[in-house]
C-alpha cells in the first residue's frame, strides 16, 4: 500500500521499563517506524535502527512522490525534500509550535500502547504480528465488519450463512 497526500511519519519504542539505559539505546525495545495519511490508513514497520537509510527507504517505496511529510526534527528525515514536499514540525517542552502537528501518528501510538498493554508482554518473535494486528483494527474501525466475516465464513466453509 502506497500512502499519499497529507502524511504524518514519526518512530517510537514498544516495550514495558526496562532496568539500564533508558531512550533509544535501551534493550528489549521494539522500534517501530510508522506513517500515517491524515484522516486514513497507517502503515508501521518495526526497524532495527532509526537510520536515515532505514527510514528514507521505507518512505520512498510507502510514499507517492510529491506528498505532503510532516515529520519531527530527527536528522534521519532531512533528505524527504528530494521527492516530497516536507514540513518539520519542531516542538518547545512537548508542545507543537505553530499550526503543524504529529497528532494523528501520535495518536495512533496510543491507541497501539493501550492494545498491547493489556497482554502484559508479548513474545519477541511475534511483536511484528501483533504490530499489524492492531495496525489492520486502526484502519479497519469504522467499518461493519460483519460482511467481510460472513464472506470470509462461506469461503472456509462453503455454506449460506
Amino acid at each position: 500500500m502506497k500512502l499519499s497526500g497529507k502524511i504524518e511519519m514519526d518512530e517510537t519504542m514498544f516495550g514495558g521499563k526496562r532496568a539500564g539505559k533508558r531512550g533509544w539505546g535501551s534493550i528489549g525495545k521494539h522500534m517501530v517506524f510508522g506513517m500515517y495519511k491524515r484522516n486514513g490508513k497507517v502503515i508501521t514497520f518495526p526497524i532495527s535502527d532509526r537510520s536515515r537509510v532505514t527510514i528514507t527507504d521505507l518512505i520512498f517505496k510507502h510514499a507517492t512522490p510529491g506528498s505532503l511529510c510532516y515529520t519531527d526534527e530527527w536528522h534521519a528525515y532531512t533528505y524527504l525534500s528530494i521527492r516530497h514536499e516536507h514540513v518539520v514540525v519542531r516542538k518547545e517542552k512537548g508542545i507543537p509550535r505553530g499550526t503543524n502537528h504529529l497528532n494523528g501518528i501520535e495518536g495512533f501510538w496510543s491507541y497501539a500502547k493501550h492494545w498491547l498493554y493489556q497482554y502484559r508482554g508479548v513474545p519477541q518473535q511475534y511483536f511484528h504480528l501483533y504490530l499489524k494486528e492492531i495496525e489492520w483494527r486502526f484502519n479497519n474501525r469504522n467499518t461493519n465488519l460483519i460482511p467481510l466475516i460472513k464472506r470470509l465464513i462461506k469461503e472456509q466453509i462453503g455454506a449460506d450463512i
